[in-house]
């Protein structure tokens, strides 16, 4: 089976990811745990937002680290996050909602080979990702 992986993104959201990036230079998704606008990934300037020593990073969408707290974690650890893009004001901090957009997450259980080819598979925490990505 090729790499799996944890989180994904539609094209549009990809599309999306590209405009802030030209716009603001390197991003970072994190997300969120309810507070405020819900549990929704919000789209950062990579920095503005510190990680903590024992965050996770699932990966990357649009070459940009998608992270979250262990809780959320223990929550997600079962599902394919994919991260797509809707009309309207989500999380007034998150870069999108500049263009009148929100970010969401959208999810899938693993199948039952996805999960037993994960089951062995650490996840990695978001600050030795981002010191192997040569980020912050």
């Amino acid at each position: 089976m090729a790499s799996l992986a944890r989180v994904t993104a539609t094209p549009e959201a990809l599309a999306v990811i590209e405009q802030l990036k030209a716009r603001h230079g390197p991003l970072m998704f994190y997300q969120s745990s309810g507070c405020c606008d819900g549990s929704s990934p919000m789209c950062l300037v990579d920095g503005e937002l510190l990680l903590s020593p024992v965050d996770i990073c699932l990966g990357e969408i649009g070459g940009v680290g998608f992270h979250m707290s262990p809780s959320q974690f223990a929550y997600w650890q079962h599902a394919l996050l994919t991260v797509d893009v809707a009309k309207g004001h989500g999380d007034s901090f998150s870069l999108e909602s500049a263009l009148g957009l929100s970010f969401v997450t959208r999810s899938r259980l693993f199948t039952d080979d996805e999960a037993a080819a994960l089951a062995g598979v650490p996840v990695v925490g978001s600050t030795a990702a981002a010191v192997a990505s040569g980020g912050t």
